[in-house]
């Protein structure tokens, strides 16, 4: 039996809400989207750069290959 591979951390663009950037995450990390998404939510009413990571992210990051 083997074990298949994890997938690489690219957006997820199937099922993006926005970017596919939590999706994207989520499936790499084996997560709930729809968890990680509430906790990104809900961090950005705290202090930080949230926001501005998730722009970046969204820029670096790949789209996925599967159509």
């Amino acid at each position: 039996m083997t074990v298949p591979a994890p997938y690489r951390l690219s957006r997820d663009t199937s099922n993006k809400m926005i970017g596919g950037v939590c999706a994207g995450i989520a499936r790499r990390y084996g997560i709930s989207r729809s968890g990680l998404r509430l906790a990104f939510v809900i961090s950005c009413v705290l202090p930080g750069p949230q926001f501005i990571a998730y722009l970046l992210l969204w820029v670096l990051l790949p789209a996925d290959d599967r159509y």
